[in-house]
């Protein structure tokens, strides 16, 4: 028997999969038979939500445009994203977001040829006018034009004002030009059917912002991390006290909330060994009632099948016990999370003699194997092993070089190309070291 006419290649596979044929489970090495008789649990469905005021029900997981895996030469790589959308459309995800801008220009182009493909009817889009690019309201006419023409649409179910983060930007764009007019013409004409913004400012603006116009939805940045730590709960609490529907972008934060530290990740993997990491970051923003979609920026299939399981039907909101672990995760991952520094030496040298990626390097290798001290999460024996390893790899660093000599000047920051706060980890490490001293 010729075994290779009986295996798929890996392209097949996805295109297989992207259309429900295979299910879940497909074997790494190749498929020789699927079963006759159909033994197989019942796929999974994305859980919905009502929009309030309209007859959307609008599917919990949002599939956002933004990270779609890419080919060498950087162009999106068409045919594994659209398995990806596949897998995503059969298993009940119906909001799919893009905007003007989104791999440089190609999203919506390749959003219209994907959705093409599926009943106009059966899927909600969103899009969004950059303000930053409108310099007069012929242009914002332009832009709009050339979006349904990208998406191959005749009207945007979500439209959005993109990333409002200043007021003066806010103003002159929507104000001024009359931008926000414009807009609410194509409201009223039907060509956006919901009106709303994105926003990356302050409190302060976001209040204004609420009160400009009964906006329909605004999609704000929500997890876990950032509920407390950038104050998106009073974003999110406001939204509730208006009654407006929110949806959520950046909910596992570009990724990071997808892997912890590993002391950070032992929590939440003792309680629920079978989750991923990332799907605790999903859960934690759809136990929020007021959220209607949350938009994952998946960049590969094994996102997509994660976060539709995720957030099925079957999903249930996190629980007493769950938010316990989750917030002692956090705590720990807070106080050793590795530092995103890639020592490519920008920031060097310092006018001071410190040796900034010497320091980042020996703090990240204590993260990474699990010997950063924390004397709150840790037995007394396990404390005392880390702490000596971890201040004979600082002390291995010459005197003269170490962090606890950094002025604090910021100079560094203005090279850095990861826009690193540097002098705020370098303050972190020093801390450390007196705490354990």
């Amino acid at each position: 028997m010729d075994t290779k006419k009986n295996q798929l290649s890996r392209r097949e596979a996805l295109k297989l999969f992207g259309t429900g044929i295979l299910g879940v489970a497909i074997a790494t090495t190749g498929i020789n038979s699927i079963s006759a008789c159909d033994t197989r649990p019942k796929e999974p469905k994305v859980a919905k939500r009502k929009h309030k005021g309209t007859s959307n029900k609008v599917s919990l997981l949002g599939f956002g445009m933004m990270r779609f895996p890419t080919l060498s030469d950087r162009s999106i790589d068409e045919e594994l994203s659209l398995s990806m959308i596949d897998y995503a459309y059969n298993h009940g995800v119906n909001y799919f977001d893009t905007a003007f801008n989104y791999h440089g220009g190609t999203s919506e182009i390749f959003a219209g040829k994907a959705l093409k493909r599926y009943p106009r009817e059966s899927f909600y889009l969103a899009s969004k006018m950059p303000g930053w690019m409108v310099t007069s309201i012929e242009k914002a006419k332009e832009i709009f034009e050339t979006q349904l023409q990208r998406c191959q649409v005749d009207y945007f179910d979500y439209y959005m004002l993109h990333s409002v983060s200043r007021e003066e930007d806010y103003v002159r764009v929507y104000e001024e030009i009359g931008t926000l007019e414009y807009l609410l013409e194509e409201k009223k004409a039907g060509r956006i059917r919901n009106l709303g913004f994105s926003f990356h400012g302050s409190n302060e603006l976001f209040d204004k912002m609420l009160e400009k116009y009964d906006w329909d939805f605004v999609q704000i940045q929500l997890n876990y991390h950032d509920w407390d730590q950038n104050d998106a709960k009073y974003l999110y609490k406001r939204l509730e006290e208006k009654d407006i529907p929110c949806i959520v972008m950046e909910p596992i934060r570009g990724g990071m909330l997808a892997k912890l530290n590993p002391d950070a990740e032992a929590v939440l993997k003792e309680m629920h060994p079978d989750k991923s990491i990332a799907s605790w970051a999903l859960r934690y923003v759809a136990s929020l009632p007021g959220v209607l979609t949350i938009l994952s920026g998946m960049s590969a299939l094994e996102h997509v099948v994660d976060n539709v399981n995720t957030l099925s039907t079957e999903f249930e909101p996190l629980n007493d016990e769950e938010r316990v672990a989750l917030d002692k995760a956090l705590k720990i991952f807070l106080k050793t999370r590795p530092i995103r520094c890639t020592a490519c030496k920008y920031c060097m040298p310092c006018n001071f003699g410190v040796d900034i990626p010497a320091n980042f390097m020996h703090y990240n290798k204590c993260v990474n194997e699990s010997n950063i001290p924390e004397r709150d999460s840790q037995t007394p024996e396990e404390f005392e092993r880390r702490k000596k390893i971890f201040l004979e790899g600082y002390y291995a660093i010459p005197e003269e070089e170490r962090a606890d000599k950094c002025r604090l000047c910021g100079k560094c920051e203005r090279s850095c190309p990861q826009r690193l706060k540097i002098a705020s980890e370098m303050k972190r490490i020093a801390d450390l070291v007196k705490s354990l001293q």
